[in-house]
């Protein structure tokens, strides 16, 4: 599997290319802004996106959506508890006040335990609320990709719309602590220091993975 990770837009989003080096199907997790850069890349290396993937639904994270969905034809995929956050008249305004494109509805809601699959790849949807009601992390073979609910060392704000800081360490404990150590952690946001780690290294160095509150 081929994994770009590219750093985009004024919050400098990790967004993610995923693709099957034999179909060129692909998935783009969290199009953070930079749309042609992303679509350069999407079309130098041949690829047929067939989801977005937002893994919440924070304007930074999905202010590329229309542009990229109306470029590929790809689905946008969100948890459905972020899709009924973002029709709260507080949230968006809240949400609008960043300034981001807004994104279209989501073409297609997912909740925990849901599956996609691209070329010979099956992702894992695995729901992780806490940094909003509708966080998901995505897991494929064995990649973790997870927004802004784990950052290496850190983990996501929760003085947001729906954040909730007891739910989120929930998450960390029953969701990804309880992965295998090898697993790679790929962050929303190049916060620690380093672009990437593993769970393993989290549970021994990250206080909201490995800590007791």
């Amino acid at each position: 599997m081929l994994i770009k990770q590219l750093e985009l837009g004024a919050d400098k989003v990790f967004c993610y290319v995923l693709a099957c080096e034999e179909s060129r199907e692909a998935v783009i997790i969290d199009p953070g802004g930079d749309e042609e850069q992303l679509l350069a890349i999407i079309d130098e290396l041949h690829l047929k996106p067939l989801f977005i993937i937002n893994t919440h639904c924070h304007p930074d994270h999905t202010c590329g959506n229309r542009v990229i969905r109306d470029a590929t034809g790809a689905a946008i995929v969100r948890h459905e508890a972020d899709e009924l956050l973002l029709q709260e008249p507080g949230a968006k305004e809240y949400f609008n006040r960043r300034g981001f494109p807004p994104s279209p509805p989501a073409d297609k809601i997912v909740i925990d335990g849901d599956q996609l699959e691209f070329g010979n790849y099956i992702l894992h949807i695995i729901h992780t609320p806490g940094h909003s009601p509708g966080s998901i992390c995505v897991h494929v073979d064995n990649n973790l990709f997870t927004g802004d609910s784990l950052f290496v060392g850190a983990a996501g704000r929760v003085d947001v719309p729906g954040g909730d800081f007891t739910t989120l360490i929930e998450s960390l404990a029953g969701k990804i602590a309880v992965l295998p150590d090898e697993t790679i952690i790929w962050p929303g946001h190049d916060y620690g220091n380093s672009k990437t780690s593993t769970v393993g290294r989290e549970k021994k160095e990250n206080p909201y993975l490995g800590g007791e509150w």
